[in-house]
């Protein structure tokens, strides 16, 4: 995991355009125009939106141009209301706390590339074909969405890069053909961003595929095991603290209630904002961002949402 320099920084909106239904493009600056931290393709910025509301939103512009951070939201009617403030309150002239940027979906070095993104998935996507095309590496991105007026950057990216870009609106050719995109185990490494039903495709397509060849991000963590939650109990080294967490109750929500103050930010497991080192004990993942290698190393863990195999935990916290 990488992460910038940006702590809580105020950033102005220098521009903003309607890239797709319900989606707008939204340029950040510093209000004294200083260049801004530099980034990698996946990176995201977390976004203060007040009232403790903070939310995640990638990446979407060129990396080499340090004069802005571009985002792009999609107006989430049934969501929690991050993407509703973004899109009634950041307008032309406002202000908005920023930190980062952090990336927990870097891109790595490769030959070949299968890119496939849903929807508003695109956004960390973007940079990433453009990447992937600078450096001369063989790739492919395939784009869906529910129509095309709701694919935010198709156009674009079409008139760009031409037949390597393959779209796919719902209402005109269906769903995506997955099968016939996973033919060749091994065949480079895939990136996925998008909903849910899409990502759950894609790694069983990628199941019998090498270990590391499929990398995903996600909008949020996937369900739990099933398992019934028992009480753990978690001591904390750095603040001398044990902690007892019981049933539904996470252990980041815990430990802040014992007065100990981790950085946090979704609490959905999808931003590593609040991964935490761990020293003894066996956690139980429940994000969406370490890897089945990570996992399996059980040094780290995101406490917003995983818990304990076993009944004691000890953290550097």
């Amino acid at each position: 995991m990488t992460v910038g320099d940006l702590a809580g920084v105020e950033l102005v909106v220098a521009a903003r355009e309607q890239v797709a239904a319900e989606v707008v493009a939204i340029r950040l600056c510093r209000v004294d125009g200083a260049d801004l931290p530099e980034w990698t393709p996946g990176a995201h910025i977390d976004l203060d939106l007040g009232g403790g509301l903070a939310r995640q939103y990638s990446l979407c512009g060129d990396p080499a141009d340090r004069s802005d951070l571009r985002i792009a939201v999609q107006r989430e009617p049934n969501g929690r209301g991050g993407s509703r403030l973004v899109h009634e309150r950041l307008t032309v002239g406002a202000t908005v706390r920023v930190s980062g940027p952090r990336n927990t979906f870097p891109l790595v070095a490769a030959r070949r590339y299968l890119f496939v993104a849903g929807g508003i998935g695109i956004t960390p996507i973007a940079p990433m074909v453009a990447a992937a095309d600078a450096a001369g590496a063989d790739w492919r991105l395939v784009y869906g969405g529910r129509s095309r007026a709701t694919m935010a950057f198709a156009t674009t990216l079409r008139e760009k890069y031409g037949d390597r870009v393959s779209l796919h609106p719902q209402d005109e050719t269906g769903l995506l053909d997955l099968a016939g995109l996973f033919d060749r185990p091994g065949a480079g490494l895939v990136y996925c961003c998008g909903p849910e039903p899409l990502i759950a495709a894609v790694q069983e397509h990628c199941r019998d595929w090498p270990p590391g060849c499929l990398h995903v991000e996600r909008f949020t963590a996937p369900g739990g095991t099933g398992a019934p939650e028992t009480t753990i109990e978690v001591a904390l080294t750095l603040s001398g603290r044990t902690v007892t967490v019981p049933p539904g109750t996470s252990i980041l929500q815990a430990v802040e209630e014992a007065g100990v103050q981790v950085l946090s930010s979704c609490r959905e497991g999808t931003c590593g904002t609040c991964e935490t080192p761990v020293l003894a004990g066996v956690p139980e993942h429940h994000d969406s961002l370490l890897s089945a290698q990570e996992r399996a190393a059980g040094d780290t863990m995101m406490i917003c949402v995983s818990r304990a195999r076993t009944p004691r935990l000890v953290l550097e916290l």
